[in-house]
């Protein structure tokens, strides 16, 4: 990973700085937070991110998504009080902060598995739609009070006849300018952003926007106060424990995939468990002094890179350039129209608005309702509960596809040492007197039960068979409720006069249930081995015969040793 810094990162980092600043002043006003909020979460995002994080392309501050569940939440606990509303954003961001870093601690860096991609791009989705049409109702000047959107959609619609003309003007001007720079390759380097709003504010002036009703950012405080825990009830910080859980989920999904895309693209090494203390310092850094969540979002990483970053220097540079950006114009960016922030809003989002994401979903036949469904959630029901649902649907989806319960019938194949799923090769050969059986999921609780039970449906449709062999193979571990089915079955055996074998078992399956002390169940020696290894010993322990020449093989570490039979 390069460390060093060059002039191409010093030129990028200027770059960004003009892209992040108009974005976190509207991402604020996404959170329904004063702009300062935005400001200070980028800044500590930079900060914390450059000195902990293992990324040298990632650039965390506030995201849309982030923003709009914060907005969500808020709204949801503080009932219009707008005071609640700042202290339950500052605990949420604090809390999601101390999570990550407890994470952290806990190595949980897998956690951003728990959220399947499809429901992860559903929802993406789905936000921007929402976070488009709210920005919209921010252009016409209208006040909605409902978060989902056919109730908002008709709000918005009902309300026509006072929408404000001048200001859609303004906002759709501003995004032809955004737009048509993004589709200039020269102007790649051009702040867009800044540009619109520097636009905006000599627009403001000549025309004289507010006496159309053209609403303006307003002043931006940057006066940090004396750090704070929040004062608030006991119910209100567990119920906003719940909420900062979901937070934490979507920035981590949303951050580890950007940071981990970037490091393959480049043959970068990334730490799951450092990006979790990186991001935990930067919300909490951020949370104390009333700012908003952060994370890596993908389209300023991908900026960073365009711009020709090539280390974290360029998140250093784009610090150093905000804040002098914030010492001389902090005055004139409040006097920017409201409409120009929306377009910057719109024109951010709008990468999430691609139909082609879902297209390998439809191609493969794959997690199409799963992925159309978190869409149609969020829209549904709101962001917050759309994520809660997105979330709910990606757990339900890994314990469906555990709990399935397809067994595998082996056989030989062509004589050999191999032993292959009978339903594949109806070709393999099954052992006289053997019924050898794969589950094809690992065994826990919501399994176990089925399985096994699966395993009696086949042993009751074979002939002669005297010896079962159990391969669990796909079974790193066994919980209680496997080891009690594994029991029931050997018992079920055991009173057919038939024999319980394992094949391929785990040291920490074998352990569980030599500690299980099941009565008649046989953990010897050969459990570990291969099918073929253990058909051998079961044909010479229980069936007295051999069905052809079988060598001694090596071992796996390859010392010369030989397999033992029994």
């Amino acid at each position: 990973m390069k460390n060093s810094w060059s002039w191409s990162d010093i030129i990028a980092g200027l770059s960004l700085a003009g892209l992040l600043l108009p974005e976190a002043v509207a991402y604020s006003s996404i959170a329904n937070l004063p702009p300062q909020a935005g400001i200070v979460a980028l800044f500590a995002g930079l900060v914390c991110y450059g000195l902990i994080g293992s990324s040298r392309f990632a650039i965390v501050a506030a995201t849309s998504s982030s923003a709009a569940v914060l907005a969500s939440a808020t709204a949801a606990m503080s009932n219009g009080d707008t005071g609640l509303r700042l202290l339950v954003a500052t605990g949420m961001v604090l809390l999601t902060g101390v999570f990550f870093i407890f994470a952290g601690m806990a190595r949980l860096g897998g956690i951003s598995d728990f959220i399947a991609k499809p429901v992860l791009r559903g929802f993406a989705f789905g936000l921007a739609v929402v976070i488009i049409f709210k920005q919209f109702a921010h252009v016409v000047g209208v006040h909605t009070h409902h978060t989902d959107m056919i109730r908002f959609s008709y709000e918005l619609l009902s309300q026509i006849h006072i929408w404000n003309w001048v200001s859609i003007a303004v906002g759709m001007a501003a995004l032809l300018v955004l737009f048509g720079l993004a589709r200039l390759p020269r102007m790649r380097y051009m702040p867009g952003g800044l540009l619109v709003i520097f636009l905006g504010i000599l627009a403001g002036k000549w025309l004289n926007l507010e006496q159309h009703g053209v609403s303006l950012v307003g002043q931006i405080d940057l006066d940090l106060q004396v750090p704070s825990l929040p004062t608030m009830t006991y119910i209100q910080w567990l119920r906003i424990g719940e909420l900062s859980v979901a937070m934490l989920l979507i920035l981590y999904a949303e951050s580890y995939s950007s940071v981990r895309n970037f490091a393959m693209r480049h043959g970068d090494i990334t730490s799951p468990n450092r990006e979790l203390f990186a991001l935990g310092a930067s919300n909490l850094l951020s949370g104390i002094f009333q700012g908003m969540p952060v994370g890596a979002g993908f389209s300023a990483t991908a900026a960073n890179e365009a711009y020709g970053a090539h280390s974290k220097w360029a998140g250093w540079a784009a610090a150093l350039g905000l804040l002098i950006v914030i010492l001389t114009m902090l005055p004139a960016i409040a006097l920017t129209p409201s409409p120009i922030l929306a377009a910057i809003v719109i024109h951010a989002v709008s990468h999430s608005l691609r139909l082609s994401a879902f297209t390998p979903y439809f191609t493969m036949h794959r997690d199409r309702l799963v992925a159309v469904g978190a869409v149609i959630a969020v829209l549904l029901l709101g962001v917050l509960d759309g994520l809660l649902v997105a979330i709910g649907v990606s757990l339900l989806m890994l314990l469906r596809k555990l709990a399935e319960s397809n067994i595998s019938i082996l056989g030989r194949l062509n004589g050999g040492h191999d032993f292959v799923n009978k339903t594949d090769y109806p070709d393999a050969l099954s052992i006289p007197g053997i019924l050898i059986i794969r589950p094809e999921a690992g065994l826990f609780f919501a399994n176990a039960e089925r399985t096994m039970a699966q395993a009696k449906k086949y042993l009751a449709a074979a002939d002669n068979i005297q010896v079962v062999i159990l391969s669990l193979e796909e079974s790193p571990d066994l919980d209680s409720s496997s080891v009690e089915a594994i029991a029931d079955f050997s018992a079920a055996l055991q009173s057919q006069k038939k024999h319980l074998m394992f094949a391929r078992l785990k040291n920490a399956s074998r352990q569980v249930l030599q500690r299980a002390l099941i009565e008649h169940l046989n953990i010897g020696p050969s459990s570990d081995l291969s099918v073929d290894d253990v058909v051998v010993a079961a044909q010479g322990k229980y069936l007295n015969k051999t069905d052809a020449p079988h060598e001694p093989k090596q071992d796996n570490a390859g010392n010369g040793q030989t397999v033992p039979i029994l």
